[in-house]
């Protein structure tokens, strides 16, 4: 593998923090740690935002779109020449499957591509006005604009972050998770390689009650777009308040997977369960509370056990492997307090919740039936690899226990009969739903939840289009 950034990127360049914090890189996989990175300090942060906002000033925002889209259209070639060393060093960081990791720098290649291809198509609009005249919008940059990323998909959510915000033509402050910076980081360093000006991206490590509070209160920041737990969504929003910042949130959820009885349920539950278990279920659209209609519960649950029991647990750099550790401890400690409750409670655990033998922080996926709807294993986000499934007989009492929590990310729906199919997904209080398919994130398509899963929208022409302000203009006759 190839050497990788630790320092901070601020204008252009790489630099030691001032601070005395230093942030520790632990493999999941071995529990050993690798690489220290430096923690950027709140005047650290105050540098960056600064020549941010002067890099956007001295060219960035007037660079004429053409030439803006040839920058990104580089990254993105770049990001695809080193997809093997960015998938390995997101494997050691953060314990995911190598396989994963691959598929995840080519989404964030696909990215760049796709914002690259939409900097043409983000037009405003003529409008007929009663007193004539000529009257039209223009969509224009924001400014700086304050990505702060989560640490379960490090490097694929950066570019979410920041692929919509360079195509508008903002420049934008990065702080990725202290757990998991290294590919953030290793990003920041290929667009200096793709040829973007000095300062239009810069990169900042560090804890999110030092540094990710100086980029949220800073006010030259105009726009936070960041994904992560609620609880620190609802301090974004505080600390934005002051300034009015624009806030775009994607939150926590707390998904359903329904199967009807006329559904293909060998197939479902024979996919389902990379629908939670999927990056160890460290992901918002884990659908782990499972809603299985009566007829078919015993047998599909029978399945779904056996399919859950076939799944590779091991060394995430091995091809082979579907499940790897858990990102960090405290994270595996959580999940397993999960399951010691529904077991205490008297609720049968299927299979797992244990860890397997040797080193790393590994959880075995643990299927539990006979949960209440009262219980913290089925009310509460996770994030981890645990799931509840539960009977159902009538489809009105299902839909309000469904929608009977505060998030509204992420769902499926089983069923050959496709009226039933979209009447549920109507009916279901998310923002993204799938019919016989587990598949939650579409690059050219708004994703984003309800109620406390979050506001705005991430990807498609929504995301881009929320890194502009609308501005109209009148011309009198």
């Amino acid at each position: 593998m190839s050497k990788f950034p630790t320092q901070l990127l601020i204008n252009g360049q790489w630099l030691n923090g001032s601070g005395a914090k230093r942030l520790a890189i632990i493999n999941p996989a071995t529990e050993e740690t690798f690489a220290e990175v430096s923690a950027a300090t709140p005047d650290e942060i105050g540098q960056a935002v600064e020549t941010a906002q002067a890099a956007f000033e001295s060219g960035w925002r007037d660079m004429p779109p053409g030439q803006r889209a040839e920058l990104l259209h580089g990254l993105a070639k770049c990001i695809r020449d080193n997809t093997e060393s960015i998938a390995q060093l997101e494997t050691r960081n953060v314990g995911k499957p190598i396989g994963d990791a691959r598929w995840e720098v080519d989404a964030g290649a696909k990215v760049f591509e796709y914002y690259a291809g939409a900097i043409g198509h983000l037009c405003g609009q003529t409008i007929p006005v009663a007193r004539g005249g000529f009257d039209f919008t223009l969509r224009q940059p924001m400014g700086v604009i304050a990505a702060i990323t989560p640490w379960n998909f490090p490097f694929l959510i950066a570019c979410w972050k920041v692929a919509p915000a360079l195509a508008a033509g903002n420049s934008v402050v990065l702080k990725p998770a202290s757990l998991t910076p290294l590919t953030a980081l290793r990003l920041g360093q290929l667009a200096q390689e793709a040829g973007l000006p000095d300062g239009v991206l810069q990169v900042l490590p560090g804890s999110g009650a030092e540094a990710g509070n100086a980029l949220a209160t800073h006010p030259l920041v105009r726009k936070i777009g960041f994904t992560g737990s609620t609880e620190v969504g609802a301090t974004i929003m505080k600390l934005a308040a002051d300034d009015i910042k624009r806030v775009s949130l994607e939150l926590g959820g707390k998904s359903p997977n329904i199967v009807f009885a006329d559904a293909d349920w060998q197939r479902a539950a024979a996919e389902s369960p990379m629908s939670v278990f999927a990056n160890t279920g460290q992901d918002c659209c884990a659908r782990s509370r499972m809603f299985i209609e009566q007829p078919i519960f015993d047998d599909f649950v029978d399945h779904f056990v056996a399919a859950t029991e076939a799944l590779k647990i091991g060394n995430p750099t091995d091809d082979t492997t579907q499940v790897g550790p858990m990102v960090c401890a405290s994270q595996r400690e959580l999940s397993e307090s999960f399951v010691n409750e529904a077991r205490n409670e008297g609720r049968n655990i299927r299979t797992g919740g244990d860890r397997p033998d040797g080193n790393g922080f590994y959880l075995n996926p643990a299927v539990i039936t006979g949960s209440e709807t009262g219980d913290r294993a089925w009310r509460e986000e996770i994030f981890g690899p645990v799931v509840c499934l539960r009977p159902f007989t009538d489809e009105g009492e299902m839909l309000q226990e469904v929608n009977d929590t505060n998030f509204g990310l992420s769902g499926t729906v089983w069923s050959k009969d496709l009226n039933r199919a979209l009447r549920v997904a109507r009916q279901v209080e998310s923002g993204v739903i799938s019919v016989n398919s587990h598949s939650s994130v579409h690059t050219e398509a708004p994703f984003g939840g309800f109620k406390r899963s979050g506001l705005g929208r991430d990807l498609g022409m929504s995301a881009m289009e929320a890194c502009t302000e609308v501005k109209n203009i009148y011309v009198g006759e």
